[in-house]
């Protein structure tokens, strides 16, 4: 639903003005429709602080209210999404990210446009507008890290943003436990250097297709207010947080832990568990990685060798193995190189509380359905897999008994979830679906040069399905 949110402020700023004119009687001062008001406690001025929710039920913004999958994650159609930001607080973040990876619109080389940072960029409050309604002061913040920084250097506008609807409800209890029809985080995912705007999209519907428990998706349009009016910042993809919602609908419990892995450590090489290189995600104030140190163990352990069959009940022990194995075929299959087995992160392990054993969850898939960078994906067979690097692959794959799983799991992969016929038909829906938002976007806002570029980029992905079918026949034949 198209509309004009200014008109929507104004109207809100209306019904608002009584408001405050009771509050200065009660006061003893006297305000104009544009008075200045004295600071209180918190950084936020009295307006700020003294805000109505009206907008507020408990289907759409409270913590009561189940997610509701259907109206955040449409397959059918592409929403929109306003975010109101002040002037001032684009300010600090366009500021944060200066001090975080140099100035706006100057590359200085590399695959991620030259420095790194291991700090997330700051949050800010803002207004969210969907359908008519408001969120009120939600947590936003620019997301990412090669993508970020690449993005930003190359002058790109067209940023990944993270919401969390109750950052801010210390400041204001107006606000407290704020949901989004029930979700509390949301990743707007700005399709970097997908020309398709379908790979993030795709590949989480082929994990969820295989029974992988993954992040919901949907497509939406997203326009920006910092203070000169709607700007339109392109075509995103939300994608559902998995220590928010995920592991709370797609597993018995969410008392687990759940760690997201990243770099040293994240290998799973022998000798490099450290607890910073899994960060955990649920239960941060018990200081217990044991699960971890226990997969560490049982992975690398001598009997692995000596007595494959202790092994194997040693590591299933701890690990899920079913489930990874399922995974890695179909992370193979369509072709992924910016995860597990070439990079170290991209991936979530949850100790299911059911049972014990930690689960892989796939992340960040906008890089998937290509051979891509860095040398390309693995090969199905893994010979050009770093020899001890990535230990979870290379000895599951040497064993007899879990390859013969892993090559199952390859054929039902090209027969269903990833079947050329499928896979073809889907990529048609989504490119008719997104092509008019997707070929509007604007120059400084897009990864876009051109609109043949999007064309090109969807004839590209049919044709990479089959061809995928095809290298899978002929390596099980």
């Amino acid at each position: 639903m198209n509309y004009d949110v200014n008109s929507v402020l104004l109207e809100k700023r209306n019904r608002f003005i009584p408001i405050l004119m009771t509050l200065t009687m009660l006061w003893g001062i006297s305000c104009s429709d544009d008075a200045s008001f004295p600071d209180i406690e918190t950084d936020a001025t009295i307006e700020d602080a003294a805000f109505v929710p009206e907008d507020w039920t408990i289907a759409t913004h409270s913590k009561e209210a189940d997610p509701d999958f259907s109206e955040v994650f449409s397959d059918t159609e592409v929403k929109r999404f306003d975010i109101v930001i002040t002037p001032e607080h684009w300010q600090e973040m366009r500021d944060d990210m200066t001090s975080l990876y140099g100035s706006f619109g100057v590359f200085s080389g590399g695959p991620g446009g030259g420095s790194f940072s291991d700090e997330n960029p700051v949050f800010i409050p803002a207004e969210i507008y969907y359908n008519g309604r408001q969120w009120y002061k939600v947590g936003v913040r620019f997301k990412g890290n090669s993508s970020l920084a690449s993005s930003w250097k190359r002058g790109i506008l067209k940023l990944s943003f993270k919401l969390d609807f109750d950052e801010y409800e210390d400041d204001y209890p107006q606000i407290d436990n704020q949901r989004f029809y029930g979700f509390k985080k949301l990743s707007l995912k700005n399709n970097f250097d997908d020309q398709s705007f379908l790979r993030e999209k795709v590949a989480a519907d082929v994990f969820k297709a295989a029974g992988l428990a993954v992040s919901h998706t949907a497509f939406y349009t997203v326009y920006v207010d910092y203070g000169e009016g709607p700007v339109y910042f392109g075509l995103y993809t939300m994608v559902e947080e998995v220590d928010d919602t995920v592991i709370d609908t797609q597993f018995s419990s969410d008392d687990g832990n759940l760690y997201k892995p990243e770099e040293y450590g994240a290998t799973f090489e022998a000798g490099t568990f450290n607890e910073g290189g899994f960060e955990k995600k649920t239960n941060e104030d018990e200081g217990d990685w044991s699960d971890i140190q226990s997969l560490f163990a049982a992975l690398h352990d001598d009997t692995r060798l000596t007595d494959p069959e202790t092994w194997r009940t040693r590591l299933e022990s701890i690990f899920d193995t079913e489930t990874f194995l399922n995974y890695l075929a179909v992370n193979t299959v369509i072709q992924n190189w910016d995860t597990y087995g070439i990079m170290p992160h991209n991936y979530y392990l949850y100790n299911k509380p059911d049972n014990g054993q930690l689960t892989w969850i796939p992340w960040d898939n906008n890089e998937a359905l290509q051979t891509g960078k860095m040398g390309g994906a693995l090969h199905l067979d893994f010979s050009n897999l770093e020899s001890g690097a990535w230990p979870l692959i290379e000895y599951l794959y040497e064993d007899d008994n879990y390859r013969e799983i892993y090559h199952s799991y390859l054929r039902k992969t090209i027969e269903g979830a990833f079947a050329p016929g499928k896979i073809s038909s889907l990529y048609d829906r989504y490119a008719s679906l997104v092509e008019p938002m997707a070929t509007s976007e604007e120059t400084g806002y897009s990864f876009l040069n051109s609109s043949d570029e999007f064309y090109e980029a969807i004839e590209f992905l049919k044709q990479h399905v089959v061809n995928r079918n095809s290298v899978v026949e002929n390596y099980l034949d």
